[in-house]
């Protein structure tokens, strides 16, 4: 279970290095789905965390990255995005009765947006939403940020992913 995950360069750029280490992650996070179950991609295996599921982790990562860039940084419509539902606890981790492949091609196609974004703009630009007090952020800290995030859910999905079937590795 060991993909080719390369590093990036280790002479890049800032732009370079910054998605070149989110992109890192995020194929980290889609690795460690490789070979499931359906069964297996929506079973919970921590007792006091349900929701924390490989299903539920991809799509949480899908609106992390809405998020950030549509949302905060874009200053986006946030009424399309669950994490942003009050009403119900975890909206954004709820994954039922969807099937892995298709929250992975969501994933898939939030990526690519997020990398759209982010090409088109200078790592000085600020976020434009007036809802939030993190918009005043400008696009070099929310990369560090989402980097950080990923990394942090591409370990629990280490876990999880041991917990569920003992598959472990590292790239």
């Amino acid at each position: 279970m060991a993909p080719s995950l390369d590093r990036p360069p280790l002479r890049a750029d800032e732009r370079t290095a910054l998605i070149g280490w989110l992109d890192l992650q995020r194929q980290i996070l889609r690795w460690k789905c490789d070979g499931l179950s359906e069964a297996d991609a929506h079973r919970s295996v921590i007792p006091t965390s349900p929701a924390t599921t490989m299903a539920g982790l991809i799509s949480h990562m899908r609106w992390v990255e809405h998020t950030w860039l549509e949302v905060v940084f874009l200053g986006g419509d946030k009424t399309q995005n669950p994490s942003f539902d009050r009403t119900v606890e975890g909206a954004d981790w709820r994954a039922d009765g969807v099937p892995l492949t298709q929250l992975l091609v969501r994933y898939e196609t939030q990526c690519a947006r997020s990398n759209e974004i982010v090409a088109a703009a200078s790592l000085d630009d600020v976020g434009r939403h007036p809802d939030f007090r993190d918009a005043g952020a400008n696009l070099r800290w929310i990369l560090i940020h989402l980097v950080e995030e990923t990394g942090r859910h591409a370990g629990h999905a280490d876990i999880v992913r041991e917990l569920l079937d003992g598959v472990k590795g590292y790239y």
